[in-house]
């Protein structure tokens, strides 16, 4: 069965985002089409990226990069929930991002941000982040205003409309690293043939909008 791994991106005290994590994982467990899982980066704490060689180059000297690649590389795709920290994306998010590479390849990602704004500029940096890393970013996002969604913006109250574009967004990230499974495969058959050149590793032709 898919597995998805439910990233919570922010690690400051005090988040808003465990909250919003922890509806996502609840919607999610009542589906029946995929595996889902929380992953909360305070649980894999990450210096800034100290890697001598780029990640894609193999696996890491470093035993905490190690261990964040076990732990990422099961998964068959994502939902990152996101804050806006400044109109963009949280500095622990993406270093724990860049601190793998093939990983994170012919994976779909969906999107669950949240702000004053719903989050919605740390998701376009996002998309283009892991456009280069080759994941395909589906077109549905849930965006969370912390001015209707929270009480006092303190306690999460989702309006009900969201919870129809979670699942549809659900829908996307399952569909979509199903339809992948293919390139992973071969990817994990035949690892010299990976394109070593993080650049040109854009998303998928034709990824869903």
């Amino acid at each position: 069965m898919i597995r998805i791994g439910i990233i919570l991106g922010s690690t400051r005290p005090n988040r808003n985002g465990a909250q919003v994590a922890r509806w996502v994982l609840d919607t999610a467990a009542q589906r029946g089409d995929a595996e889902f899982e929380a992953i909360d980066l305070r649980d894999h704490p990450l210096p800034h990226l100290d890697e001598p060689a780029p990640p894609m180059f193999g696996p890491s000297a470093n035993e905490h990069t190690r261990a964040w690649a076990e732990r990422i590389a099961p998964f068959d795709g994502f939902v990152l929930v996101t804050p806006e920290y400044n109109g963009g994306i949280p500095g622990v998010l993406k270093n724990a991002i860049d601190h793998l590479f093939t990983e994170w390849t012919d994976k779909a990602v969906g999107f669950v941000s949240y702000g004053v704004s719903g989050g919605a500029r740390s998701v376009v940096q996002l998309r283009t982040v892991c456009g280069t890393l080759g994941m395909a970013d589906v077109g549905r996002q849930v965006a969370i205003s912390l001015l209707t969604d929270f009480e006092n913006h303190t306690t999460f109250v989702p309006q009900a409309t969201h919870d129809a574009t979670l699942h549809k967004t659900l829908d996307q990230v399952i569909s979509w690293s199903t339809a992948l499974a293919p390139l992973r495969a071969t990817a994990a058959t035949h690892p010299e043939g990976a394109d070593h050149d993080d650049t040109d590793r854009l998303s998928p032709a034709g990824r869903p909008r």
